[in-house]
């Protein structure tokens, strides 16, 4: 055993949360779980550890290499869900043949990955997922966005402070395929062009060039990503692209949901996950100071890679870590919540029963109610209940146990009441 002291401090990556970040936290969780219900969303959830040969269905990608795996005390080969799609996945296969699609989903999940510590990047974060799967129209990614933007004004996030970035997978496709850049060669350059932003240019062309795409074919990818909007990018791809008409459509239903403010294309947003085939999207703030604050898109074919039957789907990603981040440095956005409730105290020993049948009646008729569990002198019990969320303050004394009532104080107004004990 080590003589070292012990430290205090969460294991790197990890986080504790104090009441006082637990305040910000449920601010965000509150506005994900009523953003998801208000929208016709379904709760549910799964196990944190996951088969291991389940994520490796996706083998070299990035999240592959950061999975928290191990072998448990029978052998079997096991990890920390690094995200949910994937099991997301394996649930819907379980019961393909009896749900009714589609199917509108949603989870609050913790997920680790054991990657490089940046701002905005822990080994472990919160994700809200929400996922449509069983159908293949634009209306699904249109559902999932708004919501996205209901979460974010729930929160406090104002309209103007973010902006969600669009592209299309297979319109990424077409143009390289018109700039003659093989299909062999697509996916190496999505995962490579991913980041864009996060690496120099000469670092993506060496990525490429390590995955054996040719220098003039890589020069071609940089050249697609000097696109600026989607009518250049319609000239390029022609009047008949199919991904060209699904994010036309995506805009016209974004005016409908109210978000079209927000929405932007945007050539680089790629999302270097394999499974992506369609529209794909990412959120920022909107001086771009921050990592991405969600992103997602449609992945119609992950149901197949695990063995069951072709089916649409569009999910969601949205972390905890980065939004709590933008959230803090936008003005007058705090997580302090509305006082509410009442604090009890008790000036001595023989007035402790009274504050406790007070406080059980309280709590009975749906009173949050803070209760003293020792003798305080009035000095200390106003010190600690102006520093609480408590909206009421009742501290009883001997003459208010003789006399059958108290005052009960409200800590905002000053104002004072009469409250009775029997």
């Amino acid at each position: 055993m080590s003589n070292e002291p012990l430290s205090f401090e969460p294991p790197r990556g990890m986080r504790d949360f104090y009441p006082e970040d637990m305040a910000w936290r449920n601010r965000v969780f509150d506005a994900w779980r009523q953003a998801a219900t208000i929208g016709g969303f379904a709760p549910y959830d799964a196990c944190v550890v996951e088969n291991l040969e389940l994520l490796q269905r996706k083998a070299g990608e990035e999240v592959s290499e950061q999975i928290y795996a191990f072998e448990d005390k029978s052998g079997r080969k096991l990890a920390l869900r690094p995200e949910m799609t994937p099991t997301l996945a394996r649930m819907i296969a379980a019961r393909q043949g009896q749900l009714q699609f589609p199917v509108k989903w949603f989870t609050i999940a913790q997920c680790f990955r054991y990657e490089r510590m940046t701002r905005g990047r822990k080994r472990e974060h919160y994700q809200w997922n929400l996922d449509i799967v069983g159908e293949d129209r634009v209306t699904a990614e249109a559902e999932i966005l708004a919501a996205a933007a209901r979460a974010l004004r729930e929160m406090g996030m104002p309209d103007d402070a973010y902006r969600i970035r669009v592209n299309n997978r297979a319109l990424l496709g077409e143009l390289l395929q018109k700039l003659g850049v093989a299909a062999p060669h697509h996916a190496a350059v999505f995962l490579a062009l991913d980041k864009r932003g996060k690496i120099s240019d000469e670092e993506i062309a060496q990525l490429l060039a390590t995955a054996g795409v040719p220098p003039e074919v890589a020069a071609k990818a940089f050249e697609m990503l000097a696109i600026q909007s989607l009518d250049q990018a319609a000239a390029v791809a022609g009047p008949d692209s199919p991904a060209i008409a699904q994010l036309r459509e995506l805009f016209t239903l974004a005016e409908l949901h109210g978000f079209a403010d927000r929405l932007i294309f945007d050539m680089a947003v790629i999302r270097g996950l394999t499974y992506y085939t369609g529209i794909v999207f990412e959120a920022f703030d909107t001086a771009r100071k921050f990592r991405a604050i969600f992103g997602g898109g449609r992945y119609d074919s992950l149901l197949t890679t695990i063995g069951g039957a072709p089916t649409p789907a569009v999910g969601l990603g949205f972390g905890d870590v980065v939004v709590l981040e933008v959230l803090r440095e936008q003005p007058g956005v705090s997580a302090t919540l509305a006082r509410d409730g009442a604090i009890i105290g008790f000036m001595l020993p023989e007035q402790r029963d009274a504050a406790i049948r007070l406080a059980t009646r309280l709590r009975a008729e749906g009173t949050r109610v803070d209760l003293g569990l020792a003798p305080q002198k009035p000095k200390q019990f106003f010190a600690r209940a102006g520093a609480s969320a408590c909206l009421s303050a009742i501290f009883l004394g001997p003459d208010d146990v003789a006399k059958g009532s108290a005052r009960l104080k409200n800590l905002e107004t000053r104002e004072e009441r009469e409250i009775a004990l029997g």
